[in-house]
């Protein structure tokens, strides 16, 4: 006897779609995760701490699940305007998701970043996933239980997983646990979107990235990049402007270098990874601006998406 369409359909796995949030203590790898999960680079990844300024959404549409992940700057103690509005940003991101996941940088271990993680994190009604990141780090893994038993100890999570976001052990696990635990409903994305995130901002963001790769060691963590102008030519190929916003003079010689060696590499590298992203030839020209004070003005704030605290 076979099944009625009706049937069949009654079967079938229902919809689902819901918001992820990934947090965690600066470099604990969000960025690395969400990457790896999306299949494509949607966030920046640097050795620099609180790299991450704005909570970024990457979209992985599998079957009848739509998860949306973001991936919210690092949770550490403020102590300026700008790290304010970051952390601010990252709990905010948590509170209105389905799911919360708690990434544990496990080379690390329990830090007073993660402390304070843990402390807030106890009153979130969201669901909640405890995740050991860089595992492949650890010769010894039973230092992971420890880990494991501590925090469980002052947090209770509906899941605990332990991965390599560099490698991608474990990362199949843990989108089959997160697919689990969204809420039946609709998409809120096409089924072959990757991320919202305007291409003008992750320009910017890709060639914030490079100057990082670059200049970790010399250059302060106050820098930012805007895209000033964007054309598509004629032969389909882009012309994108952009510049960089540095706080003194001394800074902005860093960055444009001995007879501006340094800028010209930093514009070759972000073009090749804006090229490949776009598929298609980029003209990138980049320019060094002094703005003092820029991480005290509240347009530099709303341009970014971030709240502007009020001291």
């Amino acid at each position: 006897m076979t099944e009625t369409a009706t049937e069949q359909g009654q079967n079938e796995p229902p919809q689902r779609c819901g918001f992820v949030a990934i947090i965690g203590a600066p470099n604990a790898g969000k960025s690395t995760l969400v990457n790896r999960i999306v299949g494509a680079k949607i966030t920046i990844v640097s050795r620099k701490v609180q790299t991450t300024r704005i909570p970024v959404r990457g979209i992985v549409t599998s079957g009848k699940n739509q998860i949306v992940l973001i991936d919210t700057p690092g949770i550490f103690e403020p102590r300026r305007r700008l790290d304010k509005a970051m952390v601010g940003a990252a709990w905010g991101g948590a509170q209105d998701a389905d799911v919360v996941v708690l990434l544990v940088d496990a080379a690390k271990g329990i830090d007073d970043d993660v402390n304070r993680i843990l402390d807030r994190l106890a009153d979130a009604r969201s669901a909640k996933i405890l995740v050991l990141n860089k595992v492949d780090r650890l010769n010894d893994k039973t230092a992971l239980l420890a880990i494991i038993e501590e925090i469980s100890s002052r947090v209770s999570f509906d899941d605990v997983l332990m991965i390599s976001a560099l490698t991608g052990d474990g990362v199949d696990e843990l989108l089959g646990v997160l697919g689990r635990w969204l809420p039946e409903g609709p998409w809120h994305y096409p089924a072959d979107d990757i991320s919202d995130l305007p291409m003008r901002l992750l320009a910017a963001e890709i060639t914030r990235e490079k100057i990082y790769d670059r200049l970790h060691q010399e250059l302060p963590y106050a820098i930012t990049v805007e895209t000033a102008d964007w054309k598509t030519l004629k032969n389909k190929s882009f012309r994108i402007e952009q510049t960089i916003f540095v706080e003194r003079d001394s800074q902005k010689k860093i960055v444009l270098g001995k007879r501006g060696e340094t800028i010209k590499a930093i514009s070759s590298e972000a073009r090749s990874e804006l090229s490949a992203i776009l598929e298609a030839p980029v003209h990138l020209f980049l320019f060094v601006k002094v703005r003092e004070n820029w991480s005290d003005d509240p347009e530099r704030y709303r341009q970014l998406g971030l709240d502007y605290p009020r001291e």
